[in-house]
């Protein structure tokens, strides 16, 4: 989840990274698992798991705090974490086993595997490859299609895929890079295509208990059936998302049937550790075979699509590369003129960091039971600063101030925005506003009208419901029943005779995560408006 064109929210997102001078270390830092306790006990992040791998062996895998707020039950290496992006690695670790058995090329035509696919566009219908879907050059916007699956859905992957046909593309074809996970849905869905096996199935069997990864999974339903998992978190009662106390999430979610293969893997920190030793092996399993070919391990980590370099708040500027591109799966960047592989993962409740400095030959994984970012990415620094031999810089510090400055201009923002409404409106009864609307991509939404007022039901989003509040001339704003989801602008347009001509809106909050980007939609009435 992230952009370059909405600086509130990637600051706060994820970023990444000749040799230095003075000795490279060659085991974790010194005091580290006070460090670590110091950090998570300052941010209030309820628990944290770490995974080390140096030169090919294991040298740290441990976890710290509790699996939920208030809990007893400890973190420990095998707790399940929902690692958000990080997985695409290992969706694209998936096709890479079919294109090492020959079955699919990089560079084939998506088309050529599924031949009912279709993007908006016929001419990229066409020309779309294996390789386009999953490096961030479609053409669509950031996070395109997104309320699809987020938070949760009633679609089928397959239904999902089938509505890209409507999502309009913001740029040209292979123009430049917008972040998508739409498009990591399609790639799951290829592999049922050509393997007849779903993407959950196929990733436990050629992936995970190949691997001996024995406790992750692709698969909502052995996740809940754990009871060794953490629980998701996030502060919802400060004014906006990110703001307030530490809460616990409802945990359910429909996210991993359909958008899993964009990031819905459970994976524990002794198999992340497992993971990183793959990736840094070069697609050799600890035990000596191999996973996937050298061949394929290049292509992975090969650059294809470059990022575009914002320029960091001062507090963060040696964090700036001079380099930032895109490969299948991987951030590939640079840090103090070093190389590094990077992915962060975000879902609700949870954030991971995945990071390799492959010329060291080492690899870190982090992950929390939070959506304390802040955390994630000064710690990821203060490690790459150890094994480069670099000076401490206080990074966990230093993130914890911007993200906190960030969350009070949001705050201010917000406030600003929200002071004086006009005292205008609606221009209707409310009654003109009822009834039943669709977007292309996205399909219905039902306003009704009871006692209270007005209600607002996302009807392809289970759970996604609440009221709508006048909040000035023709616009409302939602107050949904779960506090979890971004709340929206809601404005109704009118046409000459005074009927609902179509229906638009925005986050109400000026930091809310990009996935819930409302101004894609465009809905019209289902028939005549009242």
């Amino acid at each position: 989840m992230s952009n370059n064109h909405r600086p509130l929210k990637y600051v706060l997102a994820f970023i990444l990274f000749v040799p230095l001078a003075g000795n490279v270390a060659a085991k974790p830092p010194e005091n580290f698992d006070e460090r670590i306790e110091d950090v998570r006990q300052t941010a209030g992040v309820p628990g944290m798991a770490v995974a080390i791998v140096e030169q090919g062996e294991v040298t740290l895998v441990k976890g710290y705090g509790t699996r939920k707020l208030g809990g007893e039950k400890p973190v420990d290496d095998g707790t399940l974490f929902l690692t958000g992006s990080t997985g695409k690695a290992v969706t694209v670790a998936g096709l890479a086993l079919l294109v090492d058995q020959g079955r699919i090329g990089w560079d084939d035509k998506v088309i050529d595997h599924m031949p009912w696919f279709r993007m908006y566009d016929p001419y990229v219908t066409r020309e779309m490859t294996v390789r386009d879907l999953l490096v961030h050059r479609s053409g669509l916007g950031l996070g395109a299609g997104d309320l699809l699956f987020v938070p949760r859905t009633n679609l089928t992957r397959k239904e999902a895929v089938q509505r890209l046909a409507y999502i309009k593309p913001e740029t040209s074809f292979r123009y430049g890079y917008a972040y998508d996970n739409i498009l990591y849905m399609v790639a799951g869905q290829l592999i049922e295509e050509v393997t007849g096996q779903t993407w959950e199935d196929y990733i436990a069997e050629h992936i995970f208990a190949k691997a001996e990864m024995n406790d992750s999974t692709a698969a909502s339903e052995p996740r809940f059936a754990s009871e060794n998992r953490a629980f998701p978190h996030a502060r919802l009662d400060g004014g906006l998302r990110g703001a307030g106390k530490q809460e616990m999430l409802d945990e359910r979610d429909e996210l991993g049937r359909t958008a899993a293969p964009a990031g819905g893997l459970a994976i524990s920190a002794r198999d992340m550790a497992t993971w990183l030793q793959i990736q840094l092996a070069h697609g050799k399993m600890p035990n000596g075979e191999r996973l996937f070919s050298e061949a394929a391990s290049r292509e992975m980590w090969k650059p294809v699509v470059l990022q575009p370099i914002g320029e960091p708040h001062p507090l963060l500027a040696a964090t700036k590369p001079n380099f930032d591109a895109y490969a299948l799966g991987w951030d590939v960047s640079d840090y103090r003129g070093v190389k590094i592989l990077s992915h962060g993962g975000a879902v609700f409740g949870f954030k991971t960091v995945v990071a390799m400095i492959p010329d060291k030959d080492v690899g870190f994984a982090i992950m929390i039971n939070s959506e304390d970012g802040q955390v994630l990415r000064g710690m990821m620094f203060e490690l790459i600063d150890h094994y480069l031999g670099a000076p401490k810089a206080g990074w966990p510090e230093k993130w914890e101030a911007v993200r906190t400055e960030l969350v009070e201009r949001g705050l201010a923002m917000q406030q600003m925005e929200q002071a004086a409404p006009a005292e205008v409106g609606p221009s209707r009864t409310l009654d003109i506003y009822v009834g039943e609307y669709v977007d292309p991509w996205y399909g219905k939404i039902i306003v009704g009208r009871d006692a209270k007022g007005l209600t607002i039901d996302f009807a392809s989003t289970p759970r996604m419901n609440g009221r709508l509040e006048h909040y000035q001339y023709d616009s409302f704003v939602t107050r949904l029943t779960d506090k979890a989801i971004e709340p929206a602008y809601v404005t109704f347009s009118l046409d000459v005779d005074g009927a609902v001509d179509r229906v638009t809106m925005k986050a109400a909050s000026p930091i809310a995560d990009f996935s819930y980007d409302y101004d894609d939609l465009l809905f019209t009435p289902v028939g005549p408006s009242r």
